[in-house]
């Protein structure tokens, strides 16, 4: 009998290590995003203040490739430094929290600096106009949007 509960225990833990090493590439992939989709990442976050250039919406493209990766509402941002191309958000998001932002405006923004393939993007977390604050994620960098109309 005693035997028979060794076989067993190391066939079940022979099958439990199979069943890991089968889930790994699971847990490698970006879960809910597009494959050159980045996250927000604390460690690059950095405030930065410039004049708008230009805002655009953008059209995904599902798993797509560089900004369209990104699609929704950017701001091209000129600072003292450099010239940024500003992720906000979704573009039905930005509208809801009543985000007005044109060309020529002066803003600061919180956010984290990304790589996506050779491109270089910053995704905002907060902003500020002014008088007018508004928050895009929260302070580990979660999207304000998550779980709302199927979005990750």
């Amino acid at each position: 009998m005693a035997m028979t509960y060794r076989c067993s225990a190391s066939r079940a833990a022979g099958i439990a290590v199979l069943v890991l090493f089968a889930a790994l590439p699971l847990f490698a992939q970006p879960q809910g995003r597009g494959e050159g989709a980045p996250r927000y990442d604390l460690t690059t976050e950095a405030t930065v203040t410039g004049t708008v250039e230009s805002v655009e919406q953008i059209a995904s493209q599902g798993g797509g490739r560089g900004r369209r990766a990104l699609g929704g509402t950017h701001i091209t941002l000129k600072t003292n430094a450099e010239t940024l191309d500003v992720h906000l958000g979704p573009t039905a998001f930005v509208n809801e929290q009543k985000i007005a932002i044109a060309r020529g405006d002066t803003l600061q923004i919180l956010g984290s600096r990304v790589g996506i393939d050779d491109e270089r993007v910053f995704i905002a977390r907060e902003v500020k106009k002014g008088d007018s604050v508004w928050t895009l994620r929260d302070a580990a960098g979660l999207p304000l949007w998550r779980g709302r109309g199927g979005r990750p």
